[in-house]
C-alpha cells in the first residue's frame, strides 16, 4: 500500500463551531484502488481504553467540514471516537480526475474507514459502526450489506442515488425513452470531455434561486449557498460533480442484498423531506427485529443536516441506538 502525502487545512474551518470537550486532528488512510482519503477524527477528553468507533460520510456533493463533521463530532462527545472522511476525489481526500465518483469507490470508502478503525489500538474492532447522510446514506447502507465487521449502521435523510439517477426524482422519469435521453446526453458529454481533455462539471446547487425553484431545490440552496452551510470545498456550494458521474449510478441498482443485512439498522427522516418515500420504501427491504425506520416530525430533508435551528437530528436516538448495538 502505498499512501499518497496530502496538503491537509490545520486551522479550523468548519460550518460548526468547536468542541471543548473532544480533540480534534486530521488523519489519512488508502482504500483498495490506492487512493488516500482525509478524514478530521474526533475522540473524547480523557478517553481510556478501546472505544467504540463511528465512521461519518455525507451528504452526497458536501465535504467533512459540513454535516459529517456536525454528526462526527456530536457523537464524540457522547463517547464515540469518530471519523467524518471525505469521498475520493473530493475535498481533500486524494483521487484524480477531482468530482468524479463511482458506487463501487463509494462502498470502498467506507471499508477503508472501517480498516483504518480496526487496526487502531484505541478502538475495539468488534464495536464499529457507520453513518451515512443524504447520498452516503444509501452507500452506507450499501456497505452494510457486503462488511460484516460493521455492527450498526445510521441513515440520515437518505437518498438512493442510484434510483434517481435511474428514474428521476420522485420516478418522474421512469420508462426506457427518458433513461435513453439521459444516456445519450450523458454519452455526449463523454465524447466531448475527451475531445477537450477536460471534464464538464454539472455546476452545484443552482444560483440565483430561480423565484419557480421546486421547494427541494430552495431547501438545497438554504444550505449550501448562505452562511448556514457553504463551504468552498463543497461540491454542491460551488460546481458541482462531473456530469459523467451519473453514467455508472444510472447502471447501477442499490440495494440487492439489503435483506441479507443482519446487522442493526436505524434510518431516520424527516417528514416533510422531498426525499422521505426513499427510506421508506429502502425499509421494506430490510428484515428483523434489529430494524428501524424513525421518521422527524414537520422536519424537511435539511433539517437533518444541521438540524435546521429547531434540534431535528435526534442525537438521543442516534446514541442510545449505538449504544444498544456497539455495547
Amino acid at each position: 500500500m502505498k499512501k499518497e502525502i496530502l496538503t491537509l487545512t490545520q486551522e479550523w474551518d468548519k460550518t460548526f463551531p468547536k468542541s471543548d470537550i473532544v480533540n480534534h486532528s486530521k488523519i489519512t488512510f488508502v482504500n483498495h484502488f490506492g487512493i488516500t482519503l482525509a478524514a478530521d477524527m474526533y475522540v473524547p477528553k480523557d478517553a481510556e481504553g478501546k472505544l467504540p468507533a463511528i465512521a461519518v460520510c455525507g451528504p452526497f456533493g458536501a465535504c467533512k467540514e459540513q454535516a459529517s463533521g456536525l454528526y462526527a463530532q456530536t457523537m464524540a462527545e457522547r463517547g464515540f471516537l469518530t471519523i467524518a472522511f471525505d469521498p475520493s476525489f473530493t475535498g481533500e481526500s486524494g483521487g484524480y480526475p477531482r468530482a468524479m465518483h463511482s458506487p463501487d469507490i463509494d462502498v470502498e470508502d467506507y471499508q477503508a474507514a472501517v480498516d483504518y478503525l480496526s487496526c487502531r489500538d484505541d478502538v475495539d474492532p468488534d464495536r464499529i459502526g457507520i453513518i451515512g447522510i443524504c447520498g452516503w446514506g444509501g452507500m452506507a447502507l450499501q456497505t452494510a450489506c457486503i462488511d460484516t465487521r460493521i455492527k450498526a449502521t445510521v441513515t440520515s435523510t437518505m437518498y438512493d442515488m442510484s434510483r434517481v439517477a435511474g428514474n428521476g426524482y420522485f420516478d418522474a422519469n421512469d420508462s426506457k425513452a427518458e433513461r435513453k435521453a439521459m444516456r445519450e446526453a450523458v454519452n455526449k458529454q463523454r465524447t466531448e470531455d475527451y475531445r477537450n481533455g477536460t471534464y464538464a462539471r454539472a455546476g452545484g446547487v443552482v444560483d440565483p434561486l430561480p423565484e419557480d425553484a421546486p421547494f427541494f431545490v430552495k431547501d438545497y440552496y438554504d444550505y449550501y449557498k448562505t452562511e448556514r452551510g457553504y463551504h468552498p470545498r463543497s461540491l454542491n456550494s460551488n460546481d458541482g460533480w462531473t456530469v459523467n458521474t451519473q453514467t455508472s449510478l444510472m447502471n447501477t441498482r442499490l440495494f440487492t442484498y439489503a435483506g441479507e443485512i443482519d446487522s442493526a439498522v436505524l434510518m431516520i427522516h424527516g417528514e416533510k423531506a422531498h426525499s422521505c418515500y426513499l427510506s421508506e420504501d429502502t425499509f421494506k427491504l430490510l428484515k428483523g427485529d434489529n430494524k428501524e425506520l424513525y421518521i422527524i416530525p414537520d422536519a424537511v430533508h435539511t433539517d437533518l443536516y444541521d438540524g435546521g435551528g429547531k434540534n431535528a437530528i435526534p442525537f438521543d436516538k442516534l446514541e442510545a441506538f449505538f449504544n444498544e448495538y456497539l455495547k
